[in-house]
């Protein structure tokens, strides 16, 4: 199994013009992370695309592009990138531009996105949202195979006989489908016989069960190999050297996290209590190193999963907690889940 990070780059908001010095911070401290976690040995670095003021990162393929710079194994993918309101053609020449900068190291999570804004943004209609991804992920995964596409659909300037360069590195960019529990998200992925990332962030894993049954089903109806298809977990997380300082470091940052989405969405306010059950029965990865491995391999007992993704909840955590708990994951947390697993660490080049 692969394990890795995951990261919205959350950011203290500063509304103005320039001089964004939480901003600039933010962005040093995250290829930091980055860099740290190619050195210790995870699998992989996801960046996730928002348009929001308390979020830093809006365009993830920059961020790889920067992190290709300064690592030399680690894979480097979006989290999600929210193809429905981008170009496809452009997103597929900064992807393969990555993979050439990484040495083929470039994979993409597409999605159509936990947030809204990017729609008004770049001009889309929401009425328009299951159409606009279909119609986009399929013109991706068209310029993913042919250098040379003719195409058309209903909501993009059509192709006619045009060569989209450069090509990567890779045969192809790696796809993943970011999906967050709708049966048809877990269908579509089966049938198109691509890897699906689930994310479990309010619920507990255990029902999520029956939706990664859906998806080998779904695969196996396709006629494709289920014993090939790549499954990805992502949950929240913070490991430190005991529970407590765990604890500590993360609850102040995932509360204000859950409370200013929760005002958006019309949440009730979170509790204490609801972050006890959600650490201890929950998908919350955060407590010690021993916590963090029997939860990770618990969750593998459940769906086969290949890939675990540990997504960094920032704001209110200190930068040296985030440096720690990266440390952790890849020196104590992800050698001792392979070893459970039987999995082999290739050795760097």
């Amino acid at each position: 199994m692969e394990i890795g990070i995951s990261t919205f780059g959350e950011v203290q908001p500063e509304i103005k013009a320039g001089n964004a010095v939480h901003a600039q911070q933010r962005v040093q401290q995250l290829m930091e992370e980055v860099k740290l976690a190619d050195e210790v040995g995870l699998d992989v670095y996801a960046f996730g695309e928002h348009h929001r003021p308390d979020f830093v990162i809006s365009a993830p393929e920059i961020f790889m592009a920067a992190a290709a710079s300064i690592t030399k194994q680690i894979k480097l993918s979006s989290s999600v990138t929210v193809l429905s309101s981008t170009d496809p053609v452009r997103t597929f020449q900064n992807f393969a531009t990555v993979d050439l900068i990484s040495s083929g190291r470039a994979e993409m999570i597409a999605g159509r996105g936990s947030f809204i804004e990017s729609y008004p943004l770049f001009g889309f209609d929401l009425n328009d949202y299951d159409e606009l991804f279909t119609e986009k992920l399929n013109l991706f995964l068209q310029l993913n195979k042919q250098a040379v596409v003719t195409w058309r659909g209903n909501h993009r300037a059509p192709l006619t006989n045009q060569g989209v360069y450069p090509r990567p590195f890779q045969s192809g960019i790696p796809v993943w489908l970011g999906v967050g529990g709708t049966p048809a998200s877990a269908v579509r992925a089966g049938q198109m016989n691509l890897p699906m990332m689930i994310a479990i962030l309010g619920s507990a894993p255990k029902h999520f069960v029956p939706f990664v049954e859906l998806y080998r089903e779904s695969a196996q109806k396709a006629g494709h190999d289920v014993g090939k298809l790549q499954l990805g977990i992502s949950s929240q997380f913070l490991v430190a050297e005991s529970e407590q300082q765990a604890v500590q470091a993360f609850y102040p940052s995932y509360e204000a996290l859950m409370n200013r989405v929760g005002k958006d969405r019309g949440w009730s306010p979170m509790t204490r209590q609801q972050f006890d059950y959600l650490r201890n029965d929950g998908p919350l990865v955060v407590g010690n190193v021993q916590q963090a491995i029997d939860k990770i391999l618990g969750q593998h007992e459940l769906f086969g999963n290949t890939r675990f993704l540990a997504q960094l909840v920032t704001g209110h955590t200190d930068h040296k907690d985030m440096l720690k708990a990266i440390e952790l994951l890849g020196t104590q947390v992800a050698p001792a889940v392979r070893k459970a697993l039987g999995v082999v660490k290739e050795p760097a080049n």
